[in-house]
């Protein structure tokens, strides 16, 4: 009875995998795969999924993507948002949302360290949550990653893109 349970689940979770909603898909061979050429692989995902493996997006925005200081984290969402409209201008939707996926990452990753200065959120022997450290400096670099993911998110061709995508390839 147990094993038929497993097989069902696993059945289950292979015919979620074919189904128009995917989840961002781990198995594919990112450091090989050009998304720009292949965007009918590319899956929208949570959040920050896959932001540091699609090609050749990564490798495009990642050398501007910074946030130690409230400066640094303008001069790089302004450019990351360069990029953002670049690509819609080229109907790139891909790297459009890797944009998008990139200024959240800069928002996430800078509130993590004006929350605990190590970047650590959880004690290394006790996995317990370490206390907050207010950092002022690294909250304002979250706070323009947050202003500037938020004029993405409200675009509206990039919501027409991304409705399109997912309705078209999941």
């Amino acid at each position: 009875m147990l094993c038929t349970m497993r097989q069902n689940k696993k059945e289950a979770a292979s015919t979620r995998l074919s189904t128009p909603n995917k989840k961002f898909d781990y198995s594919l061979d990112y450091p090989n795969l050009n998304l720009r050429e292949h965007p009918e692989l590319y899956r929208v995902g949570v959040g920050e999924q896959g932001v540091l493996l699609v090609e050749p997006y990564k490798s495009e925005i990642l050398p501007v993507w910074r946030f130690k200081t409230p400066e640094i984290a303008s001069e790089s969402s302004e450019a990351i948002y360069r990029m953002f409209l670049e690509y819609l201008a080229r109907e790139d939707f891909v790297g459009a949302d890797m944009a998008r996926k990139f200024m959240q990452m800069g928002y996430t990753r800078a509130r993590r360290y004006a929350n605990h200065k190590s970047g650590r959120k959880y004690d290394a022997v006790t996995g317990e949550l370490l206390p907050n450290e207010e950092d002022a400096v690294k909250a304002a670099a979250a706070l323009v990653f947050k202003e500037k993911l938020a004029l993405l998110n409200s675009n509206a061709k990039y919501q027409q893109m991304k409705a399109e995508h997912k309705s078209k390839y999941g």
